[in-house]
């Protein structure tokens, strides 16, 4: 009885051990998350800057998502393409469209969202536009491999997730020219009768102190079966 008493309190002790480390994770976690969105905060309130160079795409990460940047170039509409969207406007879907900058590198810029109707370009070449353009926008990571359960499909021209490299593969771009993040366009950038701008959304959930409540109370819970299990126990006439 005493060893099974034993090594049942071992099993308790790493079980509360256990679930106070993964409470002390979820607030870490909700630090990082607030200081996420105060740099993001930050970027937003930021001047757009010119887009990043060829010397500078190996240094992007996390922190540079949603800084806002210029970029001054030429449209490939030919060589667009449309990622499957729901919006606040309802279904459609992204337009990335490929613009060759002025110093020769190629970035994919999200034109903003057209719904179904519109999908085709021949519904909106009106809007396309021709010439030396400036777009103004987000710096965003790429989004790889496809959308919840939907994987990309480059052959079949379906696209789920705006993957920068399977794009711009799948359209015949120099892989070594193409940046590897991709450019959400503003409002001002939007063209009457084109793609509407301007509709990134920028929500960060965070639940991490209730998940950490939740732990450090169950973590409650195993403390006090410890300390039933270490109550002393009368021994009874005839126990052992």
């Amino acid at each position: 009885m005493k060893r099974r008493r034993l090594a049942l309190l071992v099993v308790l002790a790493a079980a509360f051990a256990g679930l106070l480390l993964l409470g002390n994770w979820q607030l870490a976690r909700r630090e990082w998350k607030r200081a996420l969105v105060e740099q993001v905060a930050q970027h937003l309130a930021a001047s757009p800057v010119p887009v990043p160079g060829a010397e500078q795409w190996q240094a992007i990460g996390r922190d540079d998502a949603y800084r806002r940047l210029r970029a001054a170039g030429v449209f490939h509409h030919d060589l667009e393409a449309c990622t499957q969207a729901v919006t606040e406007r309802g279904p459609g879907c992204w337009v990335l469209t490929p613009l060759q900058t002025d110093a020769g590198d190629w970035l994919l810029v999200n034109r903003g969202f057209v719904d179904e109707a519109h999908r085709d370009p021949a519904t909106r070449a009106a809007a396309q536009r021709t010439g030396p353009v400036t777009v103004t926008g987000l710096l965003r990571l790429s989004e790889p491999n496809g959308g919840f359960l939907r994987r990309n499909d480059p052959t079949g021209n379906r696209w789920y997730s705006r993957d920068v490299a399977a794009i711009a593969a799948a359209r015949g771009l120099p892989p070594d020219r193409v940046a590897p993040y991709f450019l959400d366009a503003d409002a001002e950038s939007s063209v009457p009768g084109g793609p509407a701008g301007g509709l990134t959304v920028i929500r960060f959930a965070d639940n991490h102190l209730v998940y950490a409540l939740t732990w450090y109370g169950l973590a409650l819970m195993v403390l006090a079966a410890i300390g039933l299990l270490l109550r002393p126990t009368r021994n009874l006439p005839g126990s052992t």
